[in-house]
């Protein structure tokens, strides 16, 4: 497989890798690679949480008269799938990606879910090479123009998805607990969402609150509604 040019596109990061190769899994979509373990997948499970980390950081030091929920609204809007396209494309990533010929054909550099996986897979690649310091400096340098646009907190997803529902006249979102893993003092919740006449979707958090909210969000996406 061919890889694009990748000095021009490290100077367009702010961030030049120690171990190239990282950068090159972290574009490798999982319809370009063979074996399919060598794509970028498991990168964005990583920078997925990376990510998380960092914003949760960057708000609490930015709005320390804000209680949890309020936080909550605004790290939802900073991680979700539009902020991550919006930034993606800022860097240039849709003309870095490595695709199959066919998802090239089917306008995969443009698809909004591989944008937003590959760039938290350099995340995850950027952590990898040089540690979270190296990580909250890239995530810092591209996010917090946009956490710093929104005066007040964004309504919240919640909110938006039962507004949604209601308009329609249907059943209020219902939230179901599925999980729970990590340390008692960590512990991370995943929640389930269901809406009559869509298909289940999930999200996680380090509060049930936190994994509700990230579940709305992801069902807003899954809806085509813009949130935040």
């Amino acid at each position: 497989m061919k890889f694009p040019e990748m000095k021009k596109f490290q100077v367009q990061l702010g961030y030049h890798f120690s171990k190239p190769k990282l950068l090159r899994q972290a574009l490798l979509h999982s319809s370009a690679a063979r074996p399919r373990i060598k794509s970028n997948e498991r990168l964005e499970f990583l920078g997925d949480r990376v990510l998380g980390l960092i914003i949760s950081k960057m708000l609490f030091d930015a709005y320390e008269y804000e209680n949890e929920g309020e936080l909550g609204y605004r790290f939802a809007a900073l991680v979700q799938r539009k902020t991550l396209v919006r930034i993606a494309n800022e860097i240039g990533l849709p003309e870095m990606l490595v695709l199959s010929e066919s998802e090239k054909e089917n306008g995969g550099q443009n698809k909004l879910n591989i944008l937003a996986d590959s760039l938290e897979a350099i995340i995850a690649a950027i952590y990898l090479d040089a540690g979270l310091g190296k990580a909250e400096e890239f995530i810092r340098r591209h996010w917090t123009h946009i956490m710093l646009k929104e005066v007040t907190p964004p309504k919240d997803p919640k909110t938006t998805l039962q507004e949604w529902a209601q308009g329609r006249g249907l059943p209020l979102p219902e939230y179901i607990e599925t999980d729970k893993h990590g340390p008692d003092h960590s512990p991370e919740f995943v929640f389930e969402v269901k809406i009559e006449g869509q298909k289940p979707v999930t999200g996680k958090g380090v509060s049930k609150r936190a994994a509700q909210q990230v579940a709305a969000l992801h069902a807003l996406e899954q809806l085509g509604i813009e949130y935040g």
